[in-house]
C-alpha cells in the first residue's frame, strides 16, 4: 500500500482547504527561517572568545520596526480574507444539494436519505453531486469527519448542524468521529461509498423501503394528531404549515426568525420558546415522545408542504 502524507483529495472543495494549509505552512517556515537563521549566525559569530567587533552602534531603527509590523499585518489580513471566503463557501450548501439526515449516537452513525433508505456507519452518494448533511446527536457531542473531502463538523445534541461536499471521484472513503465521545470513540467509524449516478440509482431501488422521509413524516403527522390543529379545516387557531419552511416568522416578543429545521424542531419540543405573533402558548410539548429520526421525518414532511403562502386559521 503506498504511503500518503495526506488523504487523497476526493471533493470539489478539497484543493481550496489544502492551498490554505500549504500557504500557512510555507509562511510559518519562512518566519521561522527569518528568526532562527540570523539567530544561529549571530550565536556562532559572536560566541565567547571569537575576536569580532562588539562595539555598540547607535542608529535609527524605526524603519525596521515599521517594516516588520506593516508587512506581516497585510500578509495576515490577506490570509484572513482568503480563508474567510473559503469558509463561507464551504459553509453555504447549494440549494439543489442531495440531502441526507445524520444522527450520531454512542457509538455509531445513523443515516437516512430523502428517499427513505437507511444506513448505519455507511453512506452511499453519487459522484459529481453536491450532498448536504443535516446532523444532530442523540447523546453527546460527536464530529462527522471525512478526511478525503476535507469536511468536518461538530454534531451537537439539541441542535442541527450542516456540512456539504461534492465528491469528484468514485471510491470508498473513511468517516471518523473527530470529537472524543466516550469509551468506544475510536470505533465510531464508517465509510462513504461514492458511486456513478446510474449505480447510485440502482442502489436506491435495491435498498428502498417504499416510503420517503416526507411520507413517513406525513404518516407521523396524522398519527400524532397534528392535523387536528394545523390542518386547513381546523377550527383551532394554530399556524398553518403550508409554505412555512424557509420564510420569516414574526414572534410575540418582537423578534423575527426563519422557519428552518432548528425552528421547527424547537416548535415541536419546546413550543413555548418561540410563539408566533397572534398565537397563544397552547401546543403541548412532544419532548421525550419522538426520536431524532422521527423529528427529521416530520421536518421533511413540513418542507414538502409546498411554497404557497402560509394560511392562518381564523378563530
Amino acid at each position: 500500500m503506498p504511503f500518503h502524507l495526506f488523504p487523497e483529495d476526493a471533493a470539489a472543495n478539497g484543493h481550496q482547504v489544502d492551498q490554505i494549509f500549504w500557504a500557512l505552512a510555507a509562511l510559518s517556515v519562512f518566519i521561522m527561517a527569518l528568526v532562527f537563521l540570523p539567530l544561529g549566525y549571530f550565536a556562532i559569530r559572536y560566541r565567547k572568545g571569537n575576536p569580532v567587533d562588539r562595539t555598540l552602534k547607535n542608529f535609527s531603527t524605526w524603519k525596521f520596526e515599521v517594516t516588520w509590523t506593516i508587512i506581516p499585518l497585510f500578509i495576515g489580513l490577506g490570509i484572513f480574507a482568503w480563508a474567510a471566503e473559503v469558509y463561507f463557501h464551504i459553509e453555504t450548501p447549494p440549494a439543489n444539494a442531495l440531502e441526507v439526515s445524520v444522527v450520531g449516537k454512542q457509538w455509531m452513525w445513523k443515516l437516512q436519505h430523502e428517499e427513505g433508505n437507511r444506513e448505519i456507519n455507511e453512506m452511499h452518494i453519487p459522484v459529481g453531486r453536491a450532498v448536504k448533511l443535516t446532523m444532530t446527536s442523540q447523546d453527546v457531542i460527536h464530529d462527522f469527519f471525512v478526511p478525503a473531502f476535507r469536511a468536518k463538523q461538530d454534531v451537537v445534541p439539541g441542535r442541527y448542524t450542516t456540512e456539504w461536499f461534492t465528491p469528484t471521484r468514485t471510491g470508498r472513503y473513511r468517516i471518523f468521529c473527530a470529537q472524543y465521545c466516550g469509551t468506544s470513540h475510536a470505533a465510531m467509524i464508517g465509510w462513504v461509498d461514492v458511486m456513478e449516478p446510474a449505480d447510485y440509482q440502482r442502489w436506491l431501488l435495491s435498498t428502498g423501503q417504499g416510503e420517503t422521509m416526507a411520507a413517513a413524516g406525513g404518516r407521523l403527522y396524522t398519527a400524532l394528531g397534528c392535523s387536528g390543529c394545523h390542518g386547513m379545516s381546523s377550527k383551532i387557531h394554530a399556524p398553518g404549515l403550508e409554505g412555512l419552511y424557509g420564510r420569516p416568522v414574526p414572534l410575540n416578543d418582537g423578534h423575527i426568525v426563519t422557519a428552518d429545521d432548528q425552528y421547527i424542531r424547537d416548535s415541536i419540543l419546546l413550543p413555548g420558546s418561540q410563539i408566533a405573533v397572534g398565537y397563544q402558548n397552547l401546543m403541548p410539548s412532544f419532548k421525550g415522545h419522538l426520536s431524532e429520526e422521527e423529528l427529521m421525518e416530520l421536518i421533511s414532511y413540513i418542507k414538502s408542504l409546498g411554497s404557497k403562502p402560509a394560511q392562518e386559521h381564523q378563530q
